[in-house]
């Protein structure tokens, strides 16, 4: 069942990853009608709480909160009493005495979600915390990627980039993993977090650090992942010059001709913002079968879904999936 807070990947079993994503697709279709507001968060309220720069994160949980017609409001760090030199504590405290129903946090620290829920009675959703996890990125991309491939037992997704500083990847591989997916981590050896090999023999997925081997071996890619290099979060030379990471693991067009060559359906993710020109180029950002778009939309439907089994007030819909119709009668 799904609980009071999303906090990890590692909180949803397949059965509340496959319910949240039957949700997701009926609140896609809501993207499609003329009139999208819907009545079943009327009276919920949601803080928006990023202590980091977002674009696709909070604009879509503001968007999935409002189309659902909970009021929602947006605090960002500059705008919150934290840069007066307020605790994280003291703030979330201070938000949620002001009967909040769910906190969307996005925060640099890793675990900062998971010290937050113990702090307060409202439901904590992460969007992200420092290198650790972004549960609902990896929800919207099993979501897009089961639109492309269907069932994903035993499809292969290769995941490439930085993978050290990537939350993207810790949530991916963790909801792939249980949905049946068979993933493949590339990175260079100094983007491989520390600890790996033990982590990929318990969750069951593979590291390489050759891409081409992995991209034209025999188990070629159901689907392609790349990653953003995360220069803000470098302090040191994980790589000598942007050329040479882009030879050596950047989606370029030669690469993309040649796996066109023998799949030309291949869906292309990139959790975003792109560095075009760096892990991928203009080419691949923007090919024909590139889902890079369909993420973003996705990204609405899922955090509706995610807002709607965590505050609709019906513990049966927690368990199953929701139609249209449960949509426009409201919460509980």
């Amino acid at each position: 069942m799904i609980g009071r807070h999303l906090l990890s990947s590692a909180d949803l079993d397949r059965h509340d990853i496959e319910t949240l994503l039957e949700t997701a697709a009926s609140m896609h279709d809501v993207q499609r009608r003329d009139v999208k507001k819907l009545p079943t968060l009327r009276g919920r309220t949601i803080i928006n709480l990023f202590f980091e720069d977002s674009t696709r994160t909070r604009s879509s949980f503001e968007i999935a909160g409002k189309w659902m017609s909970a009021d929602t409001i947006n605090i960002s760090a500059k705008g919150s009493s934290t840069s007066k030199g307020e605790s994280l504590r003291d703030t979330v405290r201070t938000i949620t005495a002001m009967s909040v129903d769910a906190l969307v946090i996005r925060h640099s620290a890793s675990g900062a979600c998971h010290q937050a829920a113990q702090w307060v009675d409202a439901s904590v959703i992460n969007a992200g915390d420092g290198t650790h996890e972004h549960p609902t990125q990896a929800l919207l991309d099993a979501y897009t990627l089961r639109h492309r491939l269907g069932n994903l037992e035993g499809k292969h997704v290769v995941i490439v980039g930085d993978l050290t500083h990537s939350r993207v990847f810790r949530s991916n591989v963790i909801t792939l993993g249980t949905l049946g997916a068979r993933v493949t981590v590339v990175a260079p050896p100094t983007l491989m977090p520390s600890g790996i090999g033990d982590w990929s023999r318990r969750d069951g997925f593979a590291t390489r650090w050759e891409l081409d081997d992995v991209l034209y071996g025999d188990d070629p890619p159901d689907a392609l992942m790349m990653l953003r290099v995360q220069r803000e979060r470098m302090s040191g030379g994980y790589f000598p010059t942007a050329r040479e990471y882009t030879v050596g693991y950047g989606l370029t067009r030669d690469r993309l001709d040649r796996l066109y060559a023998v799949s030309p359906d291949l869906p292309i993710l990139h959790p975003g913002p792109m560095n075009r020109g760096l892990e991928i180029s203009a080419e691949a950002a923007d090919a024909t079968s590139s889902v890079i778009l369909d993420q973003v939309s996705a990204g609405v439907a899922v955090r509706m879904a995610v807002l709607y089994h965590l505050l609709s007030g019906d513990p049966q819909q927690h368990s199953q999936g929701v139609s249209g119709q449960d949509l426009d009668r409201g919460a509980a």
